[in-house]
């Protein structure tokens, strides 16, 4: 028997591939083929169109790296085809099967009229079904020779990342491009046989329907004649036939499915080809819709809407028709699908509101769910995100990667760290790249995780990661699995149906509280230095842009609000938080042109926010505070000097209104401004940190410690960190110098500088500041290390418990201890503008101003105390996909915050990320808003995207308790009102002279719209 069922699978395999699938095109003629090489970037469709081609033969190479190849092919369909299904069939040479990263044409006619895009898993353009005969063929071809980056390899260098650096060798060798007749019916038994052989081997060696299957294929080989295949396919497909009619269990699995073409929006290619990628990709998608009318389409992020609809005209116009008859559905709902880590709070938000008001704003939709399938681990802010833009649904499936815990649910309620929560699945098919084969079905089945109280879970179906999307044969294969014994039901829906559904039937479906941590890719908090730096700077430099611009409209005559600049600025730097992007995993080329563009940005932020300073009216050098606590520090100025001041949260103050208590003593090794003292080893470490304040001493061991890691990853190098780097490293102990580069005063600062390794170099500065006890170490790397990462390690003698570090709005509790898998698999977390470190009475805080991953560790010490260790991860040296990334130089500041409770942390993070601002202007009007209230938070001050010239205020609770307090404004208020994202009302808010009272639940998100009683309206 054995013997019997192992001659029938071999000999299935074997006629499939070497009879049946070489049938599926019955005859054939060649195109005629010229070829007009492109110089430099793609070229619009009218130069191509007026370009002198040259003939082109078949076998001839073609295409240097990140090069463009228009093709004008023509041809004539044969008369003798009359009646028969004919198409254009077009090989570029494709390698591989990754159909994302290489070689892809868009196939245009003569006016420039986008048909259809053509990939490696996608060779046809229709002509006629039925053809007439005699039909003229005349096609403009646009080819690009992306470069395979990673060839298959992920731990190969490659210099292909860059169009800078990759050469001009032709990567192609073109193979076809002929007018070809499909036959149908070969082409349907051949989907029938893979169908049925994918399930027939999925199926247990005991299961009377394997038989049965086994057995009904090898009766439909002997009906084929192999001499004769396209003669005899009907015959053997009326012999398959009554298998494929066999109605699937009634309990059986439904796959809700749902067409999908995953584009980053940048990765193994520049920005500048994903816009080419979603032309191909969504003229491909229209294009089936009109061919089968069950098609749904699920589509997220809105920048690839709104190139198309900028670039494509066309194309666009088929993608509104698709989303009227419903064979399109956008989803989503944010601007890119974007990392789920390192955006900032406000950012996530925009992300959250540009995404869903383009939908709304461009096809009347509001989109209902997040969709979010492939970022490296889920900030557990986004419940309450999700829910304040409107949505009922969250989806991913990138959890299904971790390394060591399997997630235990794939339906479940996430719930936020404020107690919202959020209706939420992951597909068990363990990929959202779906082709329906019957290893994808059969695992869907067996690895869902909610047997017993769910019944159906979403399959996303299509070739992504720029593949191209679905096709034609997945729809089949979708087809024949709508209700098959042995197999789970196919039902093509629109995700909102599906969670709709699965809603209704699993109401209490189990609770996951917290953050979504991925146990892999734990590197994305630090790679590509640069990158994450310009995106926190970013962040902050538009914070501070939009209060300004909105105090100089409240209270500047003639003052424009800049609406469409801060609009556009935002959208780039909301562009650049895609999750191959801000994370670090591109291409040298997309790293390249992030910097240039997050410089472009901050070039651009300082012109709108000097401008709004200066329409305020000259009168002196003030102190402009965009943080929302009150401060009172030591500030820079222009000349390089540095004064006390005393400024309101969101308001400015002139410089030397306030005094220190006292100034900093400097020695050659001690800095001491009576609050803390600090003490330097001769190597440069900090040998003593003592809060003076409190009487105790802060460190256990070296503070500041530099550690060189080996970091050589088991594969993916730009994403990965694995467990084994901890085990060998070098602490940088040597030193160049130790100086003392500021003596006593306002400000007194000692400089380390040191050279290691492959001839990099760092110098940190050392500084205390009179009234504060931050300790500041600006650090200045020339990095010229490969696989390494670069550490800096506070060991602080607290007994913690666990860690708290800052996310979008609030913070997350991490336990220090290593007691199960879920919390050794944490040994690298993210997190934003600190960490804190806690026993009852007494905290430390460590401070960043653009870095994000770190470790927090505890170790019990001889003498029978604890040390919690909190290490920064400050640059990385990967070499795949960017062989040169982190590469060169970077300033950056953190910080040691001795005595911190959480609202310290808090408070200083916004210090550090928001220096003050001094410039020459008059008296500045009261603040726009001011809070108090512990807890109470002022993140985002604006005007309403209407142009109403209302304010709104976003503000939360920070510490993780309930808080009370008073918004004031510095404007009388004719009205307020409780809003969601979008600024749309959801109740009125009690306010009586300029005053709304708030009251805030743990970690809550509050958004105000403030109505002016001086509006004009």
């Amino acid at each position: 028997m054995h013997d019997e069922r192992r001659r029938i699978e071999e000999r299935v395999q074997r006629v499939h591939n070497q009879r049946i699938k070489p049938a599926v095109y019955a005859a054939a003629v060649p195109l005629t083929v010229e070829a007009w090489q492109a110089p430099g970037e793609p070229v619009p469709f009218t130069e191509a169109a007026a370009a002198a081609y040259e003939p082109f033969a078949m076998d001839t190479p073609w295409g240097p790296p990140w090069g463009t190849t228009w093709f004008r092919m023509r041809g004539r369909v044969p008369a003798e085809w009359a009646g028969r299904r004919v198409e254009t069939v077009i090989d570029l040479g494709f390698v591989g099967d990754w159909p994302g990263n290489q070689a892809e044409a868009l196939v245009h006619l003569p006016d420039g009229t986008p048909l259809k895009a053509v990939n490696p898993q996608n060779q046809y353009v229709p002509v006629a079904r039925p053809a007439q005969g005699g039909e003229e063929i005349h096609y403009l071809v646009e080819a690009a020779s992306n470069p395979d980056i990673l060839a298959g390899d992920f731990a190969a260098p490659t210099p292909l990342g860059d169009v800078l650096t990759a050469g001009d060798k032709p990567l192609y060798t073109f193979r076809r491009a002929d007018l070809a007749v499909l036959d149908e019916e070969v082409w349907h038994l051949s989907l029938d046989v893979q169908v049925l052989r994918e399930l027939m081997l999925e199926l247990g060696e005991h299961e009377p329907r394997r038989h049965e299957i086994m057995h009904a294929l090898d009766a439909a080989l002997d009906a084929l004649d192999l001499d004769d295949v396209p003669g005899t396919a009907a015959a053997a497909r009326a012999v398959l036939g009554p298998v494929l009619a066999r109605p699937a269990h009634a309990s059986a699995h439904t796959l809700s499915a749902v067409g999908h073409a995953h584009i980053d929006s940048a990765w193994l290619w520049p920005i500048r080809e994903t816009k080419r990628k979603t032309s191909r990709t969504f003229s491909n998608v229209t294009a089936l819709a009109e061919e089968y009318e069950e098609f749904v389409f699920a589509c997220s992020q809105a920048q690839q809407y709104e190139w198309v609809r900028d670039n494509y005209p066309k194309v666009w116009e088929r993608i509104k028709k698709a989303v009227a008859d419903g064979s399109w559905a956008p989803v989503g709902g944010m601007w890119v699908e974007a990392d789920g880590n390192l955006p900032g709070g406000e950012a996530m938000a925009r992300q959250l509101i540009h995404g869903k008001r383009f939908f709304m704003e461009q096809f009347g939709i509001e989109t209902t769910g997040v969709w979010l399938p492939d970022s490296f681990g889920y900030t557990a802010a986004y419940p309450q995100l999700a829910k304040l833009a409107g949505n009922d649904w969250f989806l991913t499936q990138k959890i299904s990667w971790n390394q060591t815990n399997k997630f235990p649910h794939h339906t479940f309620w996430w719930e936020g760290i404020d107690g919202t929560r959020v209706f939420t699945h992951f597909p068990p098919v363990d990929t959202y790249n779906a082709e329906f084969s019957g290893q994808e079905m059969a695992h869907a089945v067996r690895n869902y995780q909610d047997k017993g109280r769910g019944t159906t879970s979403l399959a996303p179906f299509g070739h992504g990661d720029g593949g191209g999307g679905p096709t034609r044969e997945m729809l089949e294969r979708a087809r024949r699995l709508a209700d098959l014994e042995g197999s789970a039901k196919v039902r093509i829906e629109h995700p909102d149906a599906f969670f709709a559904a699965a809603r209704e039937e699993y109401p209490d479906a189990p609770v996951w509280a917290g953050e979504l941590y991925l146990e892999l890719h734990r590197a994305t908090y630090t790679t590509q230095a640069r990158t994450k730096q310009g995106n926190r700077r970013s962040e902050h430099r538009l914070r501070e842009a939009e209060l300004w611009a909105t105090t100089a409209a409240l209270h500047a005559p003639g003052y424009s609000y800049p609406y469409e600049h801060l609009d556009r600025l935002w959208k780039t730097v909301l562009l650049h938080q895609f999750h191959d992007i801000l994370p670090g995993s591109s291409i040298a080329w997309v790293h390249r042109e992030a910097e240039a563009e997050y410089a472009r940005v901050a070039r651009e932020l300082e012109v709108i926010t000097a401008e709004a300073v200066a329409a305020l009216g000259a009168g002196g050098a003030r102190a402009f505070n965009t943080g929302p606590f009150d401060r009172a520090e030591v500030v820079r100025t222009d000349g390089g000097g540095a004064a006390y001041v005393a400024v309101p949260g969101s308001g400015s103050a002139p410089l030397g209104n306030a005094r220190p208590e006292r100034t900093v003593e400097v020695s050659d090794r001690v800095l001491d401004n009576g609050l803390v003292r600090v003490e330097l080893a001769d190597d440069g470490t900090l040998a003593s940190v003592r809060d003076l304040r409190a009487g105790r001493e802060v460190l256990a061991g070296p503070g500041n410690l530099l550690r060189l890691h080996s970091d050589l990853p088991n594969y993916w190098d730009a994403w990965d960190i694995d467990k084994h780097y901890q085990n060998r490293y070098t602490d940088l102990l040597d030193t160049e110098s130790v100086t003392v580069v500021e003596p006593d005063g306002l400000v007194g600062s000692i400089r380390v500088t040191r050279a290691f390794g492959n001839g990099s170099t760092v110098t940190q500065t050392i500084s205390l500041r009179s009234g504060s006890p931050r300790i500041d170490f600006e650090t200045e790397i020339d990095w010229h290390e490969a696989e390494k990462i670069l550490k800096a390690g506070f060991p602080v003698d607290i007994r913690a418990p666990h860690s708290s570090a800052e996310i979008q709005f609030g913070h997350v509790q991490r336990p220090t201890h290593t007691n199960t898998s879920w919390e050794a698999a944490r040994f690298e977390v993210s997190g934003h503008r600190w960490v804190h470190i806690g026993e009852p009475g007494y905290g430390v805080a460590v401070l960043n101003d653009s870095t994000y991953g770190h470790d927090v560790s505890r170790t019990v010490r001889e003498d029978g105390g604890t040390t919690t260790t909190v290490r920064l991860s400050l640059v990385r040296a990967p070499r795949v996909p960017d062989p040169e990334a982190d590469q060169g130089r970077h300033r950056f500041t953190y910080s040691l915050l001795p005595g911190a409770t959480i609202e310290d942390a808090v408070r200083e993070g916004y210090a550090l990320n928001l220096p003050l601002r001094v410039a020459d202007a008059a008296g500045a009007p009261e603040p726009v808003v001011s809070a108090t209230g512990e807890g109470v938070t002022v993140e985002t001050v604006k005007l309403a995207d209407d142009r109403s010239g209302d304010v709104v205020v976003r503000l939360y609770e920070c510490r993780g308790g309930r808080a009370e307090g008073v918004l004031r404004t510095g404007f009388p208020l004719a009205g307020a009102h409780v809003t969601d994202l979008l600024e749309r009302p959801l109740a009125d808010a009690p306010y009586d002279d300029g005053a709304v009272p708030v009251t805030l639940r743990p970690f809550q998100i509050l958004t105000l719209r403030l109505r002016r009683a001086d509006a004009g309206r």
